[in-house]
């Protein structure tokens, strides 16, 4: 952890802190305008990838799915992108007027966050009321679940909302990677499980762009409202899934995981 702090306070402060503070967004939180404004400085990485996903059918196998489903999820026809986004939240004197990061929920897959092991601020809305998570200790890295995995499970898993606030005493940071569909990958459970809709990846990404700080309920229903499905899943039906599918999870958290951490020069080995 201290490796990656050192790295990324050093890119920061050499490349990243001067623009951060000449910006649109500084400009804003000094005349008091912050409701669309995040106080956070980043820059994304993308990874290319070498995956021995014929390993999925196994999987699809054991939880009598058909033999493609797993694998077509994500891979569609240009394979699952893998990324990591590189966050840094400096020291806010205003923090009671803007957010490091506002609230969302994210709109791809499997996201594994490994967090500030200082500064807090990273908070989870839980049951109507927001729960801080505590520096990332150990160099613990967090599991948190997009729309994606809402849609595969119908419904099941949620995607849940979150936010980073600002601190006036400490500056914190956010390496987080993203495992996604690709953009054609058509997403829905299996039709067994008779989800009553699906839609590409990309079709989704468009319109979160423009809804990311909303709530989501009325994406997923603008997206069933593009497609068509059928009603009404059968109680023994809900059951399977309920039982298989934290299974069916943590295996892709596994892959995900595997992604992230066997990084070199450049190429993600599962």
């Amino acid at each position: 952890m201290e490796k990656v702090k050192n790295l990324v306070n050093s890119h920061y402060e050499s490349n990243l802190k001067a623009s951060l503070y000449e910006s649109d967004v500084a400009k804003e939180l000094g005349n008091g305008h912050t409701p669309n404004i995040d106080w956070e400085s980043s820059f994304f990485i993308m990874h290319s990838l070498e995956s021995n996903t014929h390993e999925f059918q196994n999987l699809s196998g054991d939880l009598c799915l058909d033999i493609d489903h797993i694998k077509e999820a994500f891979l569609g026809k240009v394979g699952p992108s893998v990324g990591t986004k590189v966050a840094k939240y400096p020291k806010c004197h205003q923090p009671e007027v803007v957010r490091g990061l506002r609230e969302h929920a994210d709109a791809g897959g499997i996201i594994l966050p490994l967090r500030d092991d200082q500064v807090s601020g990273l908070e989870f809305l839980k049951d109507g009321e927001w729960v801080q998570l505590p520096p990332s200790k150990n160099n613990r890295i967090f599991i948190n679940t997009g729309d994606q995995i809402e849609v595969l499970s119908n419904g099941t898993y949620k995607s849940a909302l979150h936010r980073v606030m600002t601190k006036k005493d400490g500056s914190g940071l956010s390496v987080a990677t993203f495992y996604n569909p690709a953009g054609d990958a058509i997403i829905s459970p299996a039709q067994k499980l008779l989800y009553p809709s699906q839609f590409s990846f990309a079709d989704y990404l468009k319109l979160y762009a423009t809804t990311k700080f909303q709530d989501k309920e009325p994406q997923f229903e603008f997206m069933k409202n593009m497609t068509s499905g059928c009603n009404g899943v059968a109680v023994y039906k809900r059951l399977i899934l309920a039982y298989t599918f934290p299974f069916y999870l943590v295996c892709f958290f596994s892959f995900a995981y595997r992604m992230a951490c066997n990084s070199e020069e450049g190429k993600v080995q599962v």
